[in-house]
């Protein structure tokens, strides 16, 4: 990858850490609804880059929004989870394109990118939930949580991917 890369993903893992801790996670509709926008960094993080290094970004990542929320690890353990499995769910979401790197997340077809967004999002509010509480008697809470927040989730980063996607023509 380019400098310049490095220069937009700091950049990205800055802003999406700022904004998630000063604004979203002060956000608590109807005691359990909370967007999580910083996973932003995972899903939009170049195709053909380095997974390793993808692991280890989203870990700092979870890690940041842990210390800022004091979360005990449950941020760091959720996104690396999804990036552990965003091969298999880039597979999943568009097919042979994926292989051959023939993808941008702003170019492909809505219902590829809602599929990819959903599956991230409902993997990691999952994972995510589900340590919080660690209960199987609140099952339908971590359901509930999980389904509530990634609605949520998803409807702010469809519209961030798509308010500041470059317009081509």
């Amino acid at each position: 990858m380019q400098s310049n890369v490095y220069f937009i993903l700091s950049f990205r893992f800055i802003i999406l850490v700022f904004a998630q801790v000063l604004l979203l996670n002060n956000i608590n509709f109807l005691g359990y609804i909370n967007p999580y926008i910083y996973i932003l960094f995972v899903l939009t993080f170049p195709f053909n880059g380095n997974k390793s290094l993808l692991i280890v970004l989203s870990f700092l990542l979870g890690l940041t929004i842990d210390l800022f929320g004091d979360s005990g690890g449950i941020h760091a353990a959720a996104c690396v989870v999804i990036a552990y499995l965003r091969p298999v769910i880039l597979k999943f979401s568009f097919g042979v394109s994926y292989e051959y790197n023939a993808i941008k997340i702003n170019k492909v077809d809505f219902g590829q990118r809602l599929i990819y967004v959903c599956a991230m999002i409902f993997i990691h509010h999952l994972v995510l939930f589900s340590m919080e509480i660690f209960n199987i008697n609140h099952i339908m809470l971590v359901l509930k949580s999980t389904l509530f927040s990634g609605i949520f989730s998803i409807i702010l980063i469809m519209s961030s991917i798509s308010i500041f996607s470059k317009k081509t023509k």
